[in-house]
């Protein structure tokens, strides 16, 4: 086997190690393959400091993965020291992370002293200051899938700042926006996930698309493709900020694309799978195991049923405008029998909302969704948040989470190609 030596950024509880590099815990009856041969020799997770509460994610991390697994430390301060050569980071060959989807303007072009600075507090710079600095072959990053098209006012702009980044570099770029669901995990979750190879041989970014590619591997679709768009993305990433997407109604980044020395090749694309599909009443608890606060009484229902309901409402503003406003309805209680909606942060909670997931139980009895269940609809085994923390603090992190079996099978495709390099 060909190792893969992986350094991961914003680890949060550790859904790309938990990926890439399998677990196993005979007590627990945990049991992950590893997607090949990964070894995480390093991780970074960031969490202010304060009170004890607020590190949640990074004693979760530690507490799985064993001390000294992790750094939590602010991200700018260590690579300002690797900079300085006051520490180093472990030799690796891949960089993975899921990062928040911000405003990626580049505030001072190359030429001026310091070179290209972004918005200060961005984290995209600190991965781009981490390429600069490491240099690994392999990249591998998620988001949220509104990165493509943000912002409106230059639509697509800020992935086009990002693929400039990528090619000055001497990356070339794959990208799919991925619904977990579509490829049978218990959860509709849609996320774009980036790959990136430095100093890759020569692609036909068309054909990478549409079955050559690690994503096309990974995730396979119809041969048939929709609203294929080719153009370039020129200029440092300073050019690309300052011009991209004006004047766009719409990106022209679509789900699917590729890129290699500025040329791109996107385009919408159709899932194909052919293996089973899980749904969220797959992953329920017994009712009886489920604790009492979880339960809804029955006096609140009807102000549940409010959120959840379709409006159509006059509501006044704090500075007093009057307006109109609806929204659809959504499913209450939701269906056992398909995917859950997506997981968000504020998931945990008694108070009623129009986004937190309510079931009906066997006994007629409405209920939230427990820990338990939300650490296995982004797919890692049941329990792994259970470390201590609260259980709103265990319902933020999935909310921030990935889908594990998504990564899973990028992992795949990225091994099984090291291999065969490895092999010629």
């Amino acid at each position: 086997m060909t190792k893969i030596r992986v350094a991961e950024l914003f680890a949060g509880v550790g859904g790309f190690r938990l990926a890439l590099d399998g677990y196993d815990d005979e007590e627990r009856g945990w049991h992950r393959p590893a997607a090949g041969d990964f070894q995480t020799v390093w991780a970074n997770q960031w969490e202010p400091p304060g009170t004890e509460t607020r590190q949640f994610a990074a004693r979760c991390y530690a507490e799985r993965f064993g001390e000294g697994s992790i750094v939590n430390e602010d991200i700018e301060r260590v690579l300002d020291q690797v900079e300085a050569g006051e520490r180093s980071i472990p030799a690796h060959d891949m960089l993975v992370g899921g990062f928040p989807c911000q405003d990626y303007s580049v505030a001072r072009p190359k030429n001026q002293s310091g070179g290209i600075e972004g918005k200060k507090g961005v984290l995209w710079w600190q991965i781009y200051r981490f390429l600069y600095l490491c240099s690994p072959k392999y990249v591998l990053l998620e988001n949220v899938d509104r990165l493509l098209k943000s912002p409106a006012s230059q639509r697509g702009r800020d992935f086009a700042i990002m693929l400039a980044c990528l090619n000055e570099r001497g990356y070339s770029v794959e990208w799919r926006v991925v619904n977990a669901a579509d490829y049978g995990a218990p959860q509709r979750r849609r996320r774009v996930y980036v790959y990136a190879e430095k100093d890759a041989p020569a692609w036909n970014i068309e054909e990478r698309v549409r079955e050559t590619g690690v994503m096309a591997e990974a995730f396979p679709i119809n041969c048939l493709v929709a609203k294929a768009n080719v153009f370039a993305v020129q200029g440092e990433p300073y050019e690309v900020s300052e011009n991209f997407g004006k004047g766009l109604k719409a990106s022209p980044f679509h789900g699917a694309g590729a890129m290699q020395n500025g040329e791109v090749f996107t385009a919408e694309v159709t899932p194909v799978y052919g293996g089973p599909f899980a749904t969220l009443g797959d992953v329920l608890i017994p009712e009886e195991q489920v604790p009492e606060a979880f339960f809804i009484d029955d006096d609140k229902l009807e102000r549940w049923g409010y959120f959840k309901g379709a409006k159509k409402e006059e509501r006044t503003h704090a500075s007093g405008f009057t307006y109109m406003y609806s929204e659809g309805g959504m499913a209450f209680p939701d269906a056992l029998d398909k995917p859950s909606r997506t997981i968000l942060t504020g998931e945990g909670g008694a108070g009623a909302s129009r986004f937190k997931h309510v079931v009906k139980t066997e006994s007629g009895r409405y209920r939230r969704l427990v820990p338990d269940e939300l650490d296995q609809l982004q797919t890692f085994p049941k329990g792994w948040t259970a470390t201590g923390m609260t259980d709103g603090h265990r319902a933020f992190c999935m909310g921030n989470a990935l889908v594990v079996d998504v990564v899973h099978r990028i992992g795949k495709a990225i091994a099984r190609r090291a291999e065969e390099a490895a092999g010629e």
